[in-house]
């Protein structure tokens, strides 16, 4: 059980530590990030109700504000992970490794904290 909380709380923090570094990108690095949704054919006006949704995500996993709420965080996280590591690929730039961490991060926080609670 030590253990698992370990793991948790490694993972959790390394996905919180990822998801800040995306939404401070996106706050204070604003056209670097324009370039880059523009080259992956996103618009470029949800990135910062997206940089938001990220730190109200973080919030709820890190605060622990209600299971439901806390399972629509992960679910939040998991989708934008997976729509960023496919459009990486499908514009061939290379840069899918972030996500693909990220969701690494987030399985692991998911289910080893799912075993932590039970």
């Amino acid at each position: 059980m030590k253990i698992q909380k370990i793991i948790y709380w490694i993972a959790t923090s390394l996905l919180t530590l990822l998801v800040l570094f995306s939404a401070g990108m996106y706050f204070f690095n604003h056209e670097e990030i324009i370039k880059a949704f523009e080259g992956l054919g996103y618009p470029t006006y949800i990135i910062y109700p997206l940089a938001t949704l990220k730190l109200i995500g973080l919030a709820v996993i890190l605060g622990n504000l209600g299971s439901k709420l806390k399972e629509w965080a992960y679910a939040g996280f998991f989708f934008n992970f997976v729509l960023a590591f496919f459009a990486h690929i499908m514009v061939g730039d290379g840069e899918q490794i972030g996500a693909l961490m990220g969701l690494v991060f987030l399985l692991t926080s998911y289910f080893s904290g799912k075993k932590v609670r039970s």
